[in-house]
């Protein structure tokens, strides 16, 4: 059994040495979902009270759809990295915690193919 001080514990960062790679994945996407999420509010509110064709209308330029599906990748790339960590803090059973873990990246990713599914579908017109 090899002797190992508290700090040269820390310093591994557990066994797959990746806290800060997501550590940092977390601030990317906090700061990318703030600036579109604001986008997002701003131009919900210019098109409160417009009708279907007009919102479809807006959904489909370029912009607006790139810019959505943007938002949706951002966002449901960002939740799993949180819910992560809240799984691995407070399930302490490896079997459920790693099942866990599997779940919520499978239930996110099917969430975010039906979301830029539909956005698409809005844009182009199916």
């Amino acid at each position: 059994m090899p002797a190992h001080t508290p700090l040269g514990r820390a310093r591994g960062l557990g066994a797959a040495h990746g806290g800060l790679s997501h550590w940092k994945a977390q601030r990317l996407t906090a700061v990318a979902n703030t600036v579109l999420v604001l986008w997002f509010v701003f131009s919900a509110m210019a098109l409160a009270g417009a009708g279907y064709d007009e919102v479809r209308a807006w959904l489909a330029s370029p912009l607006a759809a790139t810019l959505m599906i943007l938002l949706i990748v951002s966002v449901f790339y960002h939740a799993p990295l949180g819910l992560q960590v809240i799984i691995e803090d407070y399930v302490h059973n490896p079997g459920i915690r790693v099942a866990a873990v599997i779940l919520v990246r499978l239930v996110v990713a099917g969430l975010a193919v039906a979301c830029i599914v539909a956005i698409l579908m809005v844009a182009i017109g199916s």
